[in-house]
C-alpha cells in the first residue's frame, strides 16, 4: 500500500489510466475479430482507425500499428490503404521542380 500522498495519487492515476487503456485495447481486439470475420473496406477504415488512436495515445507502438495495419490490408488485398513510395514521391517532386524553373524561364 502506498504511503506518501504522492505515491497514493499516483496509484489513483495509474487506475484510471489503465481503465482507459483497457477500453481502447478491447475496441481494438473487436474491430480486428469484426474485420477477420467480415474482411472489407469499412471494417477495414474503423480498424485502422482506432489503432492510430492507440498508437497517439501510446497504448501500442508505432511499428506494431504499422504491421497490423499491414497485415489487415493484405487480407483485403490492399483496398483500403493507399501506400505513396520513395520513387513516386521523388517523381512527384521532380514535375513539380521542373514546372517551377519553366516558368521561371518564361
Amino acid at each position: 500500500m502506498p504511503i506518501s500522498a504522492s505515491s497514493k495519487k499516483s496509484l489513483r492515476k495509474s487506475i484510471k489510466n489503465r481503465k482507459a487503456n483497457l477500453i481502447i485495447k478491447n475496441r481494438f481486439k473487436e474491430l480486428v475479430k469484426k474485420f477477420l470475420g467480415q474482411p472489407n473496406a469499412e471494417n477495414m477504415k474503423e480498424a485502422q482507425s482506432i489503432l492510430d488512436k492507440a498508437q497517439k495515445k501510446g497504448i501500442l507502438h508505432k511499428n506494431k500499428v504499422s504491421r497490423m495495419k499491414s497485415q489487415l490490408s493484405k487480407k483485403i488485398g490492399g483496398e483500403g490503404v493507399k501506400k505513396i513510395t520513395k520513387k513516386t514521391a521523388k517523381k512527384v517532386s521532380r514535375k513539380i521542380v521542373t514546372k517551377k524553373v519553366a516558368e521561371k524561364m518564361q
